[in-house]
């Protein structure tokens, strides 16, 4: 099996509803980055026992000689990028539920097969939680006491993203389209676009055990980024994208899921 498609799986016994919260795009280290927003969130959240988190990648800038960022323009080497990251990460260590690369952070795979967001993992002691390029996670509630009683169970795909566009539609078609290719998934999460958005597709579900044809929803989550518009985005004219964080609700006693942003 590849190592992507190793499934990453957590209970929470207690059947409590929990906050999950996408972190993606900080880009530690670029000058865009809102770094003190990033760490004062960290703290505000870090004593919460019911908010989890999930890294989907561009965790730091790591700009290289050979990487469209300036490593002349970036407030500190990748080496450090790294350390501050995991720094930051370690209070909320025990509440990460995944975490993956994201393109950033794939340039040092590139030139020298090294992955920053790995050695942070690896800093932080959750090397399995880690997936090169998407993490399939199964979140299960409740105990199973045979009682009969259907403890809810959630299905979340993570990945950082990739291409897009630069109008918040090519984003939105790009998760959707990847999300409908993925049966019995509840939510899709990435980054990468920095344009916030949560979307509710369906896919028609044919039950042949019950006969019934029925409309399944999966909710799609583009997470928003930590960066202020400036720099290579208006090099590039990009169209400016704000700052908006999203928080998923899994309910614990039964199947429902709210997004909020």
């Amino acid at each position: 099996m590849l190592p992507d498609f190793e499934m990453i799986i957590h209970k929470f016994p207690e059947g409590k509803d929990i906050t999950i919260i996408p972190i993606a795009d900080v880009h530690l280290g670029a000058r865009e980055c809102m770094e003190q927003e990033f760490i004062s969130f960290i703290d505000r959240v870090k004593d919460d026992p019911n908010t989890y988190f999930v890294l989907c990648g561009d965790l730091i800038s790591n700009g290289l000689k050979n990487s469209l960022t300036n490593i002349y323009e970036e407030l500190y080497r990748p080496f450090e990028q790294k350390k501050m990251m995991a720094k930051i990460l370690e209070p909320i260590r025990d509440r990460i539920l995944c975490v993956t690369n994201g393109n950033h952070e794939r340039r040092s795979g590139k030139d020298s097969d090294d992955s920053p967001v790995y050695d942070i993992c690896a800093k932080l002691d959750i090397e399995h939680l880690y997936r090169d390029n998407m993490c399939f996670v199964k979140l299960r509630f409740g105990k199973d006491n045979g009682n009969g009683k259907i403890n809810p169970t959630y299905t979340m795909v993570v990945t950082h993203g990739s291409g897009g566009g630069a109008l918040t539609g090519g984003g939105v078609n790009r998760s959707e389209r990847m999300g409908y290719s993925i049966d019995n998934m509840d939510i899709f999460i990435s980054g990468h676009t920095h344009r916030p958005l949560v979307t509710q597709p369906g896919k028609i579900f044919i039950d042949t055990q019950n006969n019934k044809v029925s409309i399944k929803p999966f909710k799609v989550v583009t997470a928003t980024s930590w960066l202020v518009p400036g720099g290579y985005a208006l090099q590039k004219m990009l169209t400016p994208t704000s700052h908006a964080m999203q928080t998923i609700i899994l309910r614990g006693n039964r199947k429902e899921m709210v997004v909020t942003m």
